[in-house]
């Protein structure tokens, strides 16, 4: 229902030097035939299906062990990154030796209308995320570097995400937080 327009903000953005990669892990032929036009538009785009549908876990650390980049960073098919998403990241990452990092993000419904916002904060430890997961994770940029065979995500229905987290911060790993509003989710 979204992915037209989750997959544009990524081909949209300011930093160019991408390695875009599309996991379909779904049964539905026309869903597929759709995407595969979709991909046309863009050469760096790599689509990989799934013989069977394993789940959104699973299909994460399948795209992170076919990068090629030094950075990895994610995107649910119905979120959006903002044009400069990116590049404003990256270059706040690299200039304060950041090695994982989230930002704020808005809240939108159906029709793109903003019904909120969350604002990222830096978590030192387990501790300090254990209350609440609040890292949006379309909003999160790693080093690819960072990840250990024992740190991807889980195969698990919900919150796979928050499990990655605090494993990295069990490792003595800083998600930094930094507030300003990229994603909208």
């Amino acid at each position: 229902k979204y992915i037209s327009k989750t997959l544009n903000s990524v081909i949209r953005q300011t930093y160019k030097n991408l390695e875009i990669i599309i996991i379909f892990d779904n049964d539905t032929e026309n869903n597929l035939n759709f995407i595969r036009n979709l991909i046309n538009k863009d050469s760096r785009i790599k689509l990989i299906i799934n013989k069977k549908n394993i789940g959104v876990g699973l299909s994460r650390n399948k795209g992170i062990n076919m990068s090629k980049g030094k950075y990895i960073s994610f995107l649910d098919s119905d979120d959006l990154w903002k044009k400069n998403k990116i590049k404003k990241q990256l270059s706040i990452m690299k200039n304060n030796n950041y090695i994982v990092s989230h930002t704020s993000y808005e809240i939108i419904n159906r029709n793109s209308k903003i019904l909120g916002k969350r604002t990222a904060v830096t978590f030192k430890n387990i501790n300090s995320l254990l209350r609440s997961c609040d890292i949006g994770l379309s909003t999160v940029i790693l080093k690819k570097s960072i990840l250990r065979k024992t740190d991807k995500f889980p195969s698990i229905k919900t919150k796979e995400d928050f499990v990655l987290w605090l494993r990295l911060l069990k490792r003595n790993n800083i998600i930094h937080g930094i507030d300003i509003k990229l994603t909208k989710w």
